[in-house]
């Protein structure tokens, strides 16, 4: 790991080629836009706000479609390219409400939007924005 106060960290494996890893033994592999097998930055950043979100909404989906309710989330975003960031970042969870009437799918998705408000550390991280620090040390 690159920080040793921190069990949440990168490792280079090569020419624009790290690994993440975290405490819990999770990896994954990031890279360069196009870099095969790897995910590029931004798409951590779509990623963690689409995750966030479906976490965040989890409970409030699974008591009225059931625990074993099937979901599937996309991501979107759409940069400025002059200024190298993203303008927007979002998410759409798609679940299986045909069992629901258009009242209580209504009902749910007002339920599921308030649980996203207060819960998504990302989409208030986002909103509120955060101080960036990144500072290069010898090793």
């Amino acid at each position: 790991m690159s920080d040793s106060t921190s069990a949440l960290g990168l490792e280079r494996l090569g020419t624009h080629s790290y690994i993440a890893r975290n405490e819990r033994g999770a990896e994954v592999r990031v890279g360069t836009p196009g870099t095969a097998g790897a995910f590029a930055p931004g798409e951590l950043l779509q990623l963690a706000l689409a995750a966030c979100a479906s976490l965040s909404a989890d409970h409030t989906l699974a008591s009225k479609l059931g625990s074993d309710f099937s979901a599937t989330v996309g991501v979107n975003g759409s940069t400025h390219a002059e200024d190298n960031r993203y303008e927007t970042v979002g998410a759409t969870i798609q679940a299986d409400m045909s069992s629901l009437s258009a009242e209580e799918v209504d009902a749910l998705v007002t339920r599921a939007q308030r649980a996203i408000e207060r819960l998504c550390t990302i989409g208030h991280t986002i909103d509120h924005g955060a101080v960036r620090s990144i500072d290069i040390v010898p090793a």
